[in-house]
């Protein structure tokens, strides 16, 4: 998702990667407009020192995060807090949505040393609460489920009072991956559906929205424990009464916390905004998704999977006792 300071490029930049596009499978479509943003949108640029320290951090690690690669308009604000949301397993997607701007193509070998890199960079930021996502790794037999299990694992090691949100792939045509993952009791386990499902052919072509819906009812039919999670984009075209649908969808599937939030066009060759929508509009499905269940909801236009996570998880913790205490 696209940040109003410019940060996003249509090519990869490393050097030797100027000529290659970053979505090559987007180089041939027309242009769509690029609408201007309204006041609500806007952020300021980052450049806080506690956010180079943070940023010195993640590069002295060798790690990629969603927060620079989906360019998303609040890595200033967070990133001045130290909390950034590592992205795990390479920097290139075997997926190919028309919303994400995270680099698309053949990915790499996996970093076999990465569990331990992204340990190291939790415990030098010192969080008391991380997010871990990755890229879809449809070219793993397991697609990069035990690859997740060992970066949970040596998060535990060296920060054992951390707690664990892992944003993964849908696992589509992967036996036994998402029970893997499960197995290795993440505190929150968030896989967003993106949008209404009459939009997943142009928007999240390679996804499947009752798959997706799946995951997330079996997170919970395996260790009920753990607190689900997912999101969708508003914006591209979507009526409100599939948004609602989809909540119904969601609490039918026990997910505990869902997000809303604006979808930012990265480029023109990127799916096109439909409309922004007022903050109004926002509180309003704030306050639908409330009342049909949700332990919590986040909505508004710069809300995104991660923004945050650490005090939402206090939040999402206090709301599940509450809940069991009137049991």
């Amino acid at each position: 998702m696209a940040t109003i300071i410019n940060t996003l490029q249509d090519t990869a930049s490393g050097p030797d990667e100027q000529a290659r596009p970053r979505h090559p499978e987007k180089a041939n479509r027309p242009d769509t407009p690029v609408l201007r943003k309204p006041e609500w949108i806007r952020v300021k640029a980052p450049g806080s020192p506690v956010y180079n320290e943070t940023k010195r951090i993640i590069r002295d690690n060798g790690l990629v995060t969603v927060c620079e690669e989906a360019g998303c308009p609040n890595v200033g604000e967070c990133w001045s807090k130290k909390h950034a949301t590592m992205m795990i397993m390479g920097d290139t997607c075997t997926r190919a949505c028309s919303f994400c701007n995270v680099k698309t193509g053949l990915p790499g070998a996996l970093d076999r040393d990465e569990p331990e890199h992204v340990a190291n960079a939790v415990e030098k930021l010192g969080l008391l609460h991380v997010v871990i996502t990755s890229v879809d790794r449809d070219d793993l037999a397991d697609g990069g489920a035990q690859h997740f299990v060992e970066v949970i694992e040596a998060i535990r090691r060296r920060s054992p009072a951390t707690t664990i949100e892992i944003l993964t792939p849908d696992f589509l045509r992967k036996d036994g991956a998402l029970e893997k993952v499960v197995a290795a009791k993440p505190d929150v386990f968030n896989h967003n559906l993106e949008t209404v499902p009459r939009l997943y052919p142009t928007i999240r072509p390679g996804a499947r929205y009752f798959h997706s819906l799946r995951l997330l009812q079996r997170v919970k039919e395996i260790d009920p424990s753990i607190f689900t999670k997912s999101g969708i984009m508003v914006g591209l075209g979507e009526a409100r009464e599939e948004v609602q649908q989809v909540m119904d969808d969601m609490r039918s599937a026990n997910i505990d916390f869902l997000t809303i939030g604006q979808y930012l066009q990265p480029t023109r060759k990127h799916a096109a905004i439909d409309r922004f929508v007022a903050p109004d509009e926002f509180k309003s499905y704030e306050t639908i998704a409330r009342t049909k269940g949700f332990l919590l909801v986040s909505a508004s236009p710069l809300t995104r999977s991660s923004y945050h996570a650490d005090s939402d998880f206090a939040l999402l913790r206090n709301a599940r006792n509450a809940q069991l205490a009137r049991s």
